[in-house]
């Protein structure tokens, strides 16, 4: 199985690829990040954000704040440095609805493009729109539902099905655009919101479908219900909730009279709790309308969608899960070959008389698979905390959260052993098998120990496993070792191929053939 459309042999990806930096002019901060490269799953090599606050007056005064462009162009006078020292060549600048808007926006990129060193290009709302559209097909490739990117000026809606996009617009809804206008008023606001979101008639018919929130506002507002309900894992991409849920949470938002009182507020920065109700109120109201069914966060947007509109169409059609898993087990796992000759060893478990599994639990266990040996240098009593420590909380796209648990207590079982208890000293594991279902805590136990009985059998080496394969014989679990390969029999490979029958509800056999 080939993922990336790489060699085998090859070491790494980094020396091949030409790092990519973009640079978002918002209209609440000014932000650079640094990708690694043009490639399906991008991994970010450096990310600055400075909340300059250029929109806050555009709303009412049609200006840029002078406070607000010296820092920004101070911002960009940093980035343009940073660039230089990274040896990025390729720079893309662009500014969004605050200096779209302002009578004094062309004067501002003026100045910015000789601070930034680079054209800027100012981007229209529609432009905008399709770009988050873009950034959510990066993180989610298979996403259907309604894309809303929330920033300080505006709120881009796009309609998403079947990778196309239609009935893109936006609407003069950003937080820092809401606070300037309603005076600070939340039940003036309100009257702004409904009025806006009644001027979209398509968003009635998205009942029953996902709304993929972006923007760093409604982030927040993702980040403070993981506080406010003690959830344990803290990554934002992938978050999704019952859109039910999400209306009482932004309405207990927007109607609560002092934010210092909401627990877990205080891990939200001082410069974006202004705006926090704002964003709560745009939220509610939008699904209200919309009926949707739930609420999905990414992390993914309008920087994320230019780079995504780099890609060639073959690099667009690779699943960013396989192909991120790939390139970090070339990186960090002994053999790559190993891992990929697991995910044809473990079809076999799955297979016949075996679990079921769907299409996308198929590829979270290929995607377990790659990432199983990540751990193998740290200290082997504390490699399958580490493993799932780094797997839970990596740059994934393409999954959501039950799927990402699933990987990081695949290899976490890989490394401690699939008993129910795990190692009793990782509270993090206990509450990541609290929240998952059973369906996918059974399939996490049974590939783990499908997983630590490969290891046992091949030493982690490539060219093993692919000769001695698995397979069903009645109400028994057979593992078949040829005559060149039956000196790796033994009791610790036989208890471990017990523990994997075990799982299965079965007998084992290891059986030998000439």
């Amino acid at each position: 199985m080939n993922t990336s459309g790489r060699t085998s042999g090859d070491r790494g990806r980094f020396g091949e690829l030409e790092p990519i930096g973009v640079i978002d002019i918002g209209s609440n901060s000014v932000r650079l990040v640094v990708y690694e490269g043009a490639v399906r799953s991008p991994t970010p090599l450096f990310n600055e954000k400075v909340l300059c606050g250029l929109g806050r007056t555009v709303g009412s005064s049609r200006q840029l704040g002078r406070d607000s462009i010296e820092r920004a162009l101070a911002a960009l006078s940093r980035f343009r440095a940073i660039a230089r020292i990274l040896g990025v060549k390729n720079v893309q600048a662009i500014a969004t609805a605050a200096v779209r808007e302002a009578d004094n926006g062309r004067d501002f990129i003026m100045r910015a493009e000789k601070a930034a060193g680079v054209p800027i290009r100012v981007l229209s709302g529609e432009r905008e729109a399709e770009l988050a559209a873009n950034g959510v097909l990066m993180g989610f490739p298979s996403a259907d539902g309604f894309v809303g990117d929330l920033g300080g000026g505006s709120l881009e809606l796009v309609d998403l099905a079947d990778a196309k996009r239609s009935n893109a617009v936006t609407i003069p809804l950003g937080g820092l655009r809401l606070l300037d206008l309603s005076g600070g008023r939340i039940d003036k606001a309100l009257d702004i919101v409904d009025a806006q979101v009644a001027g979209v008639p398509w968003l009635g018919r998205g009942e029953g479908r996902t709304f993929f929130a972006v923007g760093g506002t409604w982030r927040s507002l993702a980040k403070l219900h993981m506080e406010m309900h003690d959830y344990p894992l803290r990554v934002m991409h992938g978050y999704r909730l019952p859109a039910s849920q999400v209306i009482s949470f932004c309405e207990m938002i927007r109607r609560s009279r002092k934010l210092t009182d909401i627990k877990g507020i205080q891990e939200i920065s001082k410069a974006r709790r202004e705006v926090l109700p704002y964003g709560a109120l745009a939220m509610e109201r939008v699904l209200r309308r919309m009926r949707a069914k739930d609420v999905s966060f990414s992390v993914f947007g309008i920087r994320e969608g230019l780079l995504y509109s780099f890609l060639s169409e073959s690099e667009r059609r690779k699943d960013p899960l396989l192909a991120f898993a790939e390139d970090y087990a070339r990186l960090r796992s002994r053999s790559v070959e190993h891992a990929k000759e697991l995910c044809t060893w473990t079809d076999a478990i799955f297979a016949g008389a075996g679990p079921r599994e769907s299409d996308d639990e198929k590829r979270l266990r290929y995607a377990a698979c790659l990432l199983s040996d990540i751990g193998w240098r740290a200290h082997p009593d504390y490699r399958g905390g580490q493993s799932l420590n780094v797997i839970a909380h990596s740059a994934l796209g393409g999954i959501e959260h039950e799927g990402r648990i699933f990987l990081a207590l695949t290899v976490y079982f890989r490394h401690v052993g699939s008993d129910d208890e795990g190692d009793p000293r990782d509270e993090f594991s206990a509450r990541l098998r609290a929240i998952v279902s059973k369906r996918t805590l059974r399939r996490a136990r049974i590939l783990g120990a499908a997983i630590r009985a490969a290891h046992m059998l091949s030493v982690g080496r490539p060219g093993i496993i692919d000769e001695t394969p698995l397979s069903y014989d009645g109400n028994r679990l057979v593992l078949t070792l040829p005559a060149a390969h039956h000196a790796l029999d033994g009791e610790r490979l036989g208890r471990r191929i017990q523990a994997l029958a075990k799982l299965l509800e079965r007998s084992h056999e290891i059986r030998r053939t000439k």
